[in-house]
């Protein structure tokens, strides 16, 4: 197996080293490759394959933009609890391509279960269960509007197919996140484990994600694998509890894409028992490793913020609500004032409260506290009394920001994630389909 350097090489950034990345396990069920499309005219990886030969249980969230990609329409149609394969392009989102795009996926989905169902008949096992074309799920990233390159997708399926791998080394599983990269300067992914009895249970992720990342599942794509048998509909239930404060706690830009999805996969090889619920302290220990996994994918996302040079934590503390902590928020967290601020390593904290006042909700400015950093700057309605600017301003140098807000209005408490505005967001994006 040979990785394409290009996915990494890239002449305006750091290429990353592989020993910075966590390793990650084979995931027992499920098979992966990555090959070149020739999606971007230059070589790299473009085209992933994800193939669970004895099917595997999912679930998936979607972006809750309006317009959404073709591909996420196939997946609606498909409206199944198992599936067998998942197919990621990159470069093209197909959205907005009319019947080109999802007539194109037809066209590849039935060439990619002819190749699947072809390839298990060589097997000594032979085949039990043809794969069908609503076996198979589709993802897609990059440019909104451009036709859907049928062609080169459906020439590569065959080298897709045939570099397979059942065993995911952690080069494997870089190759493979390297391929569903846009804008990202490097690969993302995660991996737990933790044990039940004497079984082993395995999680593992990737995802892609740089800009047009906001809340409310608008915000990347995400594939998560396990081999530990859930049922599909407890794995929505998780998926959609540990989304609240990771996946959906995330913002670089505001803006929301068009394509973006995160799915779980159970290849269902580790068996713990049937008629699980979600209070069994099974599924439990699976929900905590799964919250430490989705968190961490997320975080990646925004440390890899289009541009971005440091990472900001905002933290809502004594809110009346969790809804009234997260709009006020976000309002921070998606201001461009604030984020510039950061950049720009000004501890400009009337931003802040811009921010802050901005969010709709109503606010007691004499209760209202804000920390930098963990040194009060404002206070009983105005500039605190203890307020340093040169201890500000050296922290402000740090890269990584925390933004603490307290609210003196009730108990809640909810915590964001972004990042910095800097100059090298407006060059990548006024550059972006070159």
């Amino acid at each position: 197996m040979t990785i394409n350097l290009k996915n990494f090489l890239n002449d305006k950034r750091k290429m990353s080293k592989m020993g910075e990345f966590q390793e990650l396990k084979t995931i027992d069920g499920l098979e992966i490759s990555s090959v070149s499309a020739d999606l971007y005219s230059n070589g790299r990886d473009d085209l992933s394959l994800f193939y669970f030969k004895e099917g595997a249980n999912y679930a998936s969230l979607q972006t809750t933009n309006s317009i959404i990609s073709e591909s996420l329409v196939w997946n609606q149609k498909s409206n199944k609890k198992s599936i067998k394969a998942l197919i990621v392009n990159t470069k093209n989102a197909n959205t907005f391509t009319g019947n080109q795009g999802l007539e194109s996926l037809d066209e590849i989905a039935k060439n990619l279960s002819k190749t699947l169902t072809l390839r298990e008949s060589q097997t000594k096992e032979g085949v039990n269960e043809a794969v069908k074309i609503k076996d198979i799920l589709f993802a897609s990233t990059g440019v909104i509007g451009e036709k859907f390159p049928t062609d080169k997708i459906n020439q590569s399926v065959q080298e897709l197919v045939e570099k397979l791998r059942p065993d995911q080394n952690k080069l494997i599983w870089l190759k493979t996140a390297s391929a569903i990269m846009t804008t990202d300067t490097k690969p993302k992914l995660a991996y737990e484990e933790f044990t039940v009895g004497n079984k082993m249970i395995r999680i593992a992720g990737l995802a892609k994600g740089s800009g047009m990342i906001a809340p409310n599942l608008a915000t990347m794509l995400s594939f998560i694998f396990t081999d530990v048998e859930i049922p599909s509909n407890i794995l929505k239930i998780l998926l959609k509890r540990v989304s609240q404060n990771s996946f959906n706690a995330i913002t670089v830009d505001n803006d929301q894409s068009t394509n973006d999805m995160i799915a779980i996969f159970s290849t269902k090889k580790v068996k713990i028992g049937q008629n699980r619920n979600i209070t069994d302290p099974i599924i439990q220990k699976f929900e905590a490793a799964l919250k430490k996994l989705t968190m961490n994918l997320a975080k990646q996302i925004v440390v890899d913020g289009e541009g971005a040079k440091k990472f900001i934590t905002i933290k809502i503390i004594n809110a009346k609500s969790i809804t009234s902590a997260k709009k006020i928020g976000f309002s921070v967290a998606n201001s461009p004032l604030v984020k510039t601020a950061v950049a720009g390593e000004d501890p400009n904290w009337g931003r802040i409260v811009m921010g802050v006042g901005k969010s709709g909700e109503k606010i007691d400015s004499e209760k209202l506290i804000i920390k930098i950093g963990g040194m009060v700057v404002a206070e009983n309605g105005k500039i605190s009394e203890t307020h340093d600017e040169k201890k500000l301003k050296e922290y402000m140098q740090w890269d990584s920001i925390v933004i603490e807000i307290d609210l003196n209005q009730g108990n809640e408490t909810f915590e964001c994630y972004t990042c910095d505005f800097t100059k090298d967001y407006i060059d990548i994006n006024t550059d972006y389909r070159n």
